[in-house]
């Protein structure tokens, strides 16, 4: 029997099949055994598996209650966006300093002057608050308006505009949660996705784990697979950023190969490729720069063959995925296996007005300036977050990783008026 066979017979593809039999994707879910076992003809028990149950098990709700504390019963001044506030943040960023100091590390205000909360900290603050049920300083959306709500947030993070995403998404989410019925899983499990989706960048995985979970639980709830491929996207990005790059690639290769996206049509092909593209980054992290061309080279031909090149899933919570987001991809699988040349080489074939929008393109120049900073070009580094900040200026002056970069431009060299100008901006200082 082919691997082409063998893959119509259970639902997955030949090159699934091929990283199933070699070992690639452990074979350790019980629906890839079972599903092997009845295309094959070979008894559950013979691979460990109890018999088939008569009726499949009853579906257990995708969240428990959603928290409402009552509300306090002793008034305080300043609550929330007041003198506490304040002293909140004043107490926060004197204990990372202390934690700074004690580790040894070079001290620098990541915050911005005044003591300010940005655009990022709001966002945060907003979405923890809304996922743990507390504050309503809005009225809920009506439960009609979700949908439309969650276009104008999706709008909003596609343009990196985080002061208007730090309004709409924490009020999205808290009103998806007081709509009753499962009609509104949907909405509110895409509202779910580009929450985890925020908070990956700006560096906060336990939001983003507890964000994704919900996606992918209210997803499958909902009967909606493509959001439930996308969630175990995210979590595949999480298990990475934690260091399990095995169950990452698990995570990101298994939902791929589920049989419910090839019964979606293109959306369907579309996440199925960027399911690959994610590990391929994966072993890419892993040092495999062999095995990170081959997966972007099958994600690349499903952009092109299989979708005839065009752009798909664009204004959905993805970014959208077309060959562009494909070589986008590249760019950083390069850098992140230890070649910043080829990354480099990567980027300038291609042009960043491919890409589909504004938080692709700062995207294409935070990775170029890591790749250069890689390769120890200083001014060049610096003249890709110069773009970067003239695409998105809100994200890239709020993402943590571009502020670890200014820091350590600002202590490792010469500086320049542009360079002293853009830290600044992002609230970095020595």
């Amino acid at each position: 029997m082919t691997l082409a066979q063998l893959g119509d017979l259970t639902g997955y593809s030949a090159a699934q099949v091929s990283r199933l039999e070699r070992g690639v994707s452990p074979m350790t879910d019980v629906a890839v055994l079972r599903r092997f076992a009845t295309a094959l003809g070979i008894p559950p028990q013979d691979l460990g598996l109890a018999p088939a149950p008569a009726e499949p098990p009853p579906r257990h709700p995708p969240t428990g209650p959603y928290p409402c504390l009552p509300a306090p019963t002793v008034e305080i001044r300043g609550h929330e966006d007041g003198e506490d506030a304040v002293r909140r943040r004043k107490l926060l960023a004197n204990l990372a300093i202390t934690a700074a100091a004690a580790a040894g590390a070079p001290i620098t205000s990541a915050s911005p002057a005044k003591n300010e909360a940005g655009p990022g900290e709001v966002l945060i603050a907003g979405l923890r608050d809304a996922m743990l049920g507390l504050g309503n300083s809005l009225p809920d959306l009506p439960p009609d308006h979700l949908p439309a709500g969650l276009t104008r947030a999706v709008a909003h993070f596609h343009a990196s505009s985080y002061a208007s995403l730090a309004l709409g998404l924490p009020r999205l989410i808290r009103s998806g949660h007081r709509a009753t019925g499962t009609a509104h899983y949907g909405v509110l499990a895409h509202s779910y996705l580009l929450a985890t989706r925020v908070l990956i960048k700006l560096d906060e995985p336990q939001l983003g784990w507890m964000a994704a979970d919900r996606a992918r639980q209210l997803a499958q709830a909902g009967g909606a697979p493509l959001a439930a491929a996308e969630a175990a996207r995210q979590q595949a990005v999480l298990a990475r950023q934690a260091g399990w790059h095995s169950q990452a690639l698990a995570l990101a290769l298994g939902a791929a190969d589920d049989p419910a996206l090839r019964e979606s049509g293109k959306a369907g092909i579309a996440q199925r490729g960027l399911l690959i593209q994610c590990a391929a980054y994966t072993v890419a992290h892993q040092g495999d720069q062999a095995g990170m061309r081959q997966l972007t080279k099958e994600a690349a031909a499903i952009a092109a063959n299989d979708l005839g090149g065009t752009m798909h899933l664009r204004g959905t919570t993805t970014s959208g995925f077309s060959p562009a987001t494909v070589q986008l991809h590249l760019v950083s699988a390069e850098y992140k296996a230890g070649d910043p040349a080829a990354a480099i080489a990567a980027a300038d074939a291609l042009h960043p007005k491919l890409l589909p929008t504004v938080e692709r393109r700062a995207l294409y120049y935070t990775d170029k300036a890591t790749a250069y900073a890689q390769w120890g070009r200083r001014d060049e580094c610096i003249g890709a977050l110069l773009e970067a900040e003239r695409c998105a200026a809100e994200e890239t002056h709020a993402r943590p990783a571009v502020r670890a970069m200014l820091n350590g431009l600002l202590v490792s060299g010469r500086t320049t008026p542009e360079l002293r100008g853009l830290a600044a901006r992002a609230g970095v200082f020595i």
